[in-house]
């Protein structure tokens, strides 16, 4: 596989882990699309429309060989796939995938702009991004990523949910 690519999912509603398991389980069954890592889950206060129950998140880094806009259609899919309705802007949501860096390209179409134009200033998704790699930078930015975490002020509304034990990449999903 070709291309690495770091996608952030989240999810609030129903069986919020469940839906984050079904969607690894979903992407790595792509014949195209390889699971290599993924971050601890996160309980996180919602951000932007508040009236809504805590998100799970997490992060997983993949390796593709599809390319960005083709990777960004299988994880629409994958979010039709198990019950993603786009009523309320940053609404309630069975499951959301974002791709957060695709190597280290620059894209901004209509359709897709990566690196997704929020990341630095949302902990929920720079902190499992470091916990996979504290080193990682933005093609954006001169400065490390987890610089950015210093000036967020919602990083305490995000909490490790589920630890992941580190022995193995599928460690979340088969507990």
């Amino acid at each position: 596989m070709e291309n690495k690519a770091y996608i952030a999912l989240g999810s609030n509603v129903g069986d919020r882990f469940g839906y984050l398991t079904q969607a690894i389980i979903l992407l790595e069954s792509h014949e195209m699309i390889t699971v290599v890592n993924t971050s601890s889950v996160y309980e996180t206060d919602p951000v932007g429309y508040t009236d809504q129950d805590q998100f799970l998140n997490m992060a997983i880094q993949v390796e593709t060989n599809l390319s960005p806009f083709e990777l960004l259609d299988t994880c629409l899919r994958i979010e039709l796939k198990l019950g993603r309705k786009r009523q309320i802007k940053w609404g309630p949501r069975t499951l959301d995938l974002d791709i957060l860096l695709y190597n280290q390209e620059n894209i901004e179409t209509e359709k897709l702009t990566i690196p997704h134009p929020r990341m630095s200033e949302r902990a929920f998704v720079i902190l499992p991004l470091l916990e996979m790699d504290p080193s990682i930078t933005l093609p954006t930015m001169r400065e490390p990523l987890k610089n950015c975490l210093l000036s967020i002020p919602d990083r305490e509304g995000v909490r490790i949910w589920k630890q992941k034990n580190g022995e193995d990449v599928f460690a979340l999903i088969e507990s």
